[in-house]
């Protein structure tokens, strides 16, 4: 039996040389690995209570809304600016080459919600950061952060300390 690293295709010198990619799609072009990948992750938090799963897009959404759907809870988009329909709450943060903004609807999260957030990756932690701090304006409770990889040289579990973060694949570089 295959494990879950198995299904991570590792591309050297990408984006730019000394840098190793860790490519999610060929867990998600594999039946098997797209499986394993979403019972890994809700079974490292299999103890957590949680009201709401929220998730980015893109990849969040895939690996969220399973765990949303298999423990009968609702999921929550949070997007790119400019995608989502009604009022919107917003943050900005910083990106390697300037910065983005993320937005979720204002009525997605109730005060006092415990809020499980799901995605693919966590690298410096900027994109984490800003989704806790975007439910948090809602008056939402993070109980915990799961990805499937966590790439720990990049430092992001440092800046969301205080913050329960499960990785289903711990890389030790970049």
């Amino acid at each position: 039996m295959k494990k879950l690293e198995d299904y991570v295709r590792s591309i050297p010198d990408f984006p730019e040389e000394g840098i190793i990619f860790r490519d999610v799609t060929s867990v998600l072009q594999d039946a098997e690995g797209l499986h394993l990948a979403v019972d890994t992750m809700q079974d490292l938090v299999k103890d957590l209570e949680y009201d709401v799963v929220a998730g980015p897009e893109s990849r969040g959404f895939i690996f969220g809304t399973p765990i949303a759907y298999n423990n009968r809870k609702p999921f929550v988009l949070i997007r790119k600016k400019g995608k989502l329909p009604c009022e919107t709450v917003q943050k900005e943060y910083d990106l390697e080459y300037g910065t983005a903004i993320i937005e979720m609807h204002k009525d997605s999260i109730k005060p006092g919600q415990k809020v499980l957030i799901v995605d693919d990756l966590i690298a410096t932690g900027g994109t984490t950061e800003a989704m806790i701090q975007l439910v948090e304006s809602l008056g939402g409770v993070v109980v915990g952060v799961v990805v499937l990889m966590e790439l720990a040289g990049l430092k992001g579990r440092e800046k969301i300390a205080g913050y329960r973060l499960d990785a289903a694949i711990r890389y030790e570089g970049k």
